[in-house]
This record gives structure tokens, C-alpha cells and sequence, in this order.
């Protein structure tokens, strides 16, 4: 029997995800309207002995089919009208794939984002905006937010990514030479003074020994890391995991920093652009949490909303749980108090965005020559310790 996602709203607002066992998605429906539920979605669970998942579609890609949208229902196409068009437009074949089973959820009577929530692929945060622009009868302006939001995120992602190249590929690089250097340039040196029977120096027999050892182990040291990673990527899906990972990350001096600011960024973001959108403050909060890939920020958060439902300020919430710095809770709470909030959070974004710009340059700038640095004197010391043997060989053929 197939497991189902439920995610819907109960008679207090309260936003409720709930697995459930049904023969059939409308099964799962008819179930929860019976008991007063307003259902926003319903997915088939995915995992291990589930649906095979589908391909999830570039978000570039949906991204253009979105301005597409926008700009056919401006011109005063019915929806299901504008899916089709676009559908055998589509370039791509998950697009077009995606696009053809949402068609026919609308055309059997599916509102837009219904339809959307049905894909596993889709983020919520678009179906949610869908929802609230379908309530508000205000499609069109939520939709073309959502674009601007999309944009935004996705140059900074760009920008932050292209910073990111050269220092990789140095490393890589580095990675490659140190290999080289210790796996076969070592051990043949070792091979030459064992043959010569000379006496060497400390530091030339611990580079040999490492040389040796490395190259004689080195499919098993390959298979550790690879172990070890996979491990890690394993274990770190589990909730208590994946806290202390993402606790250890957020305390790295400069990057811990960096990545809590970007967090921060995309968590005000999104929830200016729901709120923009006319959702309700405790629901957008529930479904910008989807913004925050750290599991810290995110508990955070959730505790937050229990708060707000509570009546504190949401500023208040987002302070005491950390889940914003100082200056990002003053800001936000000069929103709340002025009534100017969804504004404030897109400042608040687009000011943590500069900040991160900035701090990710001085940081690259800074980590460029000291890698060069300390690569030059890995290798300087291990070219010294290998030759250094040689000079003393030919100052006692010399005397």
C-alpha cells in the first residue's frame, strides 16, 4: 500500500504534515476534508522501496518557463490553455514531463498550486506562493515576486559558486602534486639510498618512511576516505547528525560566519516575498524554513513560530533562539513596529547579501597566497629532505 505526504491546515490555522497509508491519493483526501482539514498537498513518500523519483528540473530552466507563464496569463490565457502551449515548447524533457501531468491535474479540476504540490521536485516555497496568489486573486504580481526572488537567489548562488572556482582548482592542483611527490618521487629516492647503503638524516627518513608507506597503502587509505565520506553523507541525513555537523560548521571562525550570513539572507528573502504575496505571518514563517539548510537555524525557527502563534513579537523569537544575528533582530523589529515588515526583511536580505559579497572577496583574497605559501613550503621541505642526503654523499666523495 502506498505511503502518502499529507501537509494541510486544521481549523486553527496550525500548518500539520502527516504520513498516512492509502490505496489512493483521493482516498488520503476524502479522509482529512472528512475531519475538517484544508489539505495544501498530498505526495506519494519517497525512499527506499517507494516511487522512483523523478528528475528533478533545472531551476534556470524553470525559472524561464515561469516568466513564460507570467507572461501568458498577462496576455489573457486560461491557464490550462498557457500549460499546453508551454508544454510543447519545452526544451527540456523533465519540463515538458513535469508540465504534461500538472496540465492534467488542473484540466481534471486541480487549483494551479495543488497541482504543483503534487511534484515531489517542486520547492515549497513556489507552491505556497502560488496558493497565496490564487486566495488574494492577485496571481500575476505573486508570481512576478517570486521571478524576482528567484533571480536574486540565484545570481547570489552564481556569485558566490564563481568565487569559489579558482581556489578549487588550486587545490585540486595541489592535491595532485603532493600525490605525485609522495607516491612516486619518494619512493624512488628511498629505492636509491637503501641501494647506497648511506646514512641519512631525521627528517630525510620520516619523508621516506610517509613516501613508502603511503604508496604500499594507498588503495586502502583511498577506500577509508571514500568510506568515511560516504559514511558522512550517510549519517548526516539523520536529524542528531546532521545538528552536531552543522553546529561544528557554524563555529569555524570566518566561515561559520559566512555561512550563518547567507542562511540569513535567503531565510528574509523568502519570507519577504510570502508575506508580499499575502500569506499569513505564521505560515510564511513555517514555509521559509524550507530557505534554511542548517537543521540549528531551522529548530530555531520552529520554535520561533510556536512563539509568534503565542503572541511574541517575531523579532523577539528570532533573537533568543539565535537564529538571526543582532543587527538583523533590530531591523526586523523596526518593521514590525512600524508596519513595514516584508519591506524590512527584503532590506535586511539585500544588506547580508552585500556583507557576504564583501566578506567572501577579502576572505579569497587572503586564502589564495597563503595556500601558495604553504604548498611552497611542503614542497621546498620535502625536495630539501630528499636531496639534502645527495650533498652530504658528495662533500665525503670530495674530502
Amino acid at each position: 500500500m502506498p505511503t502518502f505526504v499529507i501537509t494541510g491546515f486544521n481549523d486553527r490555522g496550525q500548518r500539520l504534515r502527516q504520513v498516512e497509508h492509502a490505496d489512493t491519493e483521493r482516498d488520503v483526501r476524502e479522509r482529512f476534508l472528512s475531519q475538517g482539514y484544508l489539505i495544501h498537498s498530498v505526495r506519494i513518500q519517497r525512499g527506499w522501496g517507494g516511487e522512483r523519483r523523478r528528475g528533478r528540473v533545472a531551476i534556470d530552466k524553470f525559472l524561464v518557463f515561469n516568466q513564460q507563464l507570467l507572461t501568458l496569463i498577462k496576455a489573457g490565457l486560461p491557464i490550462p490553455r498557457a500549460l499546453e502551449l508551454l508544454e510543447t515548447r519545452a526544451r527540456d524533457e523533465r519540463l515538458e514531463a513535469l508540465l504534461r501531468r500538472v496540465r492534467a491535474r488542473v484540466q481534471a479540476g486541480d487549483l494551479l498550486s495543488g497541482a504543483f504540490a503534487q511534484e515531489p521536485s517542486v520547492p515549497e516555497i513556489y507552491t505556497t506562493t502560488l496558493m497565496a496568489g490564487e486566495k488574494s486573486g492577485n496571481l500575476e504580481e505573486v508570481l512576478a515576486r517570486y521571478l524576482q526572488y528567484q533571480r536574486m537567489a540565484l545570481g547570489l548562488r552564481r556569485k558566490i559558486t564563481s568565487s569559489l572556482i579558482y581556489p578549487t582548482v588550486l587545490m585540486s592542483l595541489v592535491v595532485v602534486v603532493l600525490t605525485f611527490l609522495v607516491t612516486y618521487v619518494v619512493p624512488q629516492f628511498a629505492a636509491l639510498y637503501s641501494s647506497l647503503d648511506a646514512t641519512l638524516p631525521g627528517i630525510t627518513l620520516a619523508v621516506l618512511n610517509i613516501g613508502v608507506f603511503i604508496r604500499g597503502e594507498f588503495f586502502y587509505l583511498l577506500g577509508a576516505v571514500v568510506a568515511a565520506v560516504l559514511a558522512l553523507m550517510y549519517f548526516g541525513r539523520r536529524e542528531r547528525v546532521a545538528q552536531v555537523i552543522d553546529g561544528m560548521v557554524l563555529k569555524l571562525p570566518l566561515l561559520g560566519d559566512l555561512y550563518w550570513k547567507y542562511q540569513v539572507a535567503m531565510l528574509c528573502r523568502t519570507l519577504a516575498t510570502l508575506l508580499q504575496g499575502g500569506l499569513p505571518l505564521v505560515q510564511g514563517l513555517e514555509t521559509a524554513a524550507a530557505a534554511l539548510r542548517s537543521p540549528r537555524l531551522r529548530q530555531g525557527l520552529k520554535r520561533t513560530v510556536q512563539g509568534v502563534r503565542e503572541g511574541e513579537a517575531v523579532s523577539a523569537g528570532l533573537g533568543r533562539h539565535h537564529v538571526v544575528p543582532r543587527l538583523a533582530v533590530e531591523m526586523i523589529e523596526v518593521g514590525e513596529g512600524t508596519g513595514a515588515l516584508p519591506q524590512m526583511l527584503a532590506s535586511v536580505a539585500e544588506f547580508f547579501d552585500e556583507d557576504l559579497a564583501n566578506a567572501m572577496t577579502a576572505l579569497l583574497a587572503l586564502i589564495e597566497p597563503v595556500i601558495l605559501i604553504v604548498v611552497g613550503t611542503v614542497v621546498a621541505l620535502i625536495l630539501i629532505s630528499l636531496y639534502l642526503p645527495i650533498f652530504s654523499l658528495g662533500a665525503r666523495i670530495q674530502s
